[in-house]
């Protein structure tokens, strides 16, 4: 569906230049003199990279319409990680360099949301929090109680968080998994 930059809205995807672009934000402009245009920062759908850009008002653009998908992650076969749609329970494996650094936060059976551009899988979301078991960390010392004091855990994924002292193997932890910062334990 082709769209000017009069329909422009943040969250959006276009396709220009061969790329697919989400608009992160935009501003009309116009100047005493000349024409109107608009002033645009965009984000690569596939590398995260956000470039800013001048358009000027009325250019056509193709729309991309976007689309999430919610799934099951069912396990991992060494190459690809298969997920499974809860409604139609079809399997879809996917590789490993698109599911990248959400892995560590996948255990089996947890819910996950595919984007997806038309027909291209964009990007893998998993849940905003979710739990994981303590495989590896130091043990804390008694009388170790100073406040804010950390140290690494490693969870059952393999990923590798901050945790407080007093965390052990075997605890059950909520984790964030925007930016993989310890909630609490469980």
């Amino acid at each position: 569906m082709a769209i000017s930059t009069a329909d422009f809205k943040n969250g959006m995807c276009i396709e220009y230049n061969g790329k697919l672009w989400t608009i992160v934000e935009f501003q009309h402009v116009k100047p005493g003199k000349g024409g109107a245009f608009v002033r645009t920062k965009m984000r690569d759908v596939r590398t995260g990279r956000i470039v800013d850009n001048t358009f000027n008002s009325g250019t056509k653009f193709d729309s991309v319409r976007m689309e999430t998908r919610k799934m099951q992650y069912l396990y991992n076969d060494g190459a690809d990680y298969n997920f499974m749609d809860t409604t139609t329970y079809e399997q879809q494996a996917i590789g490993a360099d698109i599911v990248g650094d959400v892995s560590k936060w996948l255990k089996e059976n947890d819910e996950v949301t595919l984007q997806y551009a038309g027909e291209e899988l964009i990007g893998i979301e998993p849940m905003m929090f979710v739990e994981l078991e303590v495989s590896e960390t130091e043990p804390g010392f008694k009388g170790d109680t100073v406040q804010g004091s950390t140290k690494p855990a490693t969870l059952e994924t393999g990923a590798v968080v901050q945790v407080p002292m007093y965390v052990e193997i075997g605890d059950v932890l909520q984790i964030d998994t925007r930016d993989g910062r310890f909630v609490k334990r469980m």
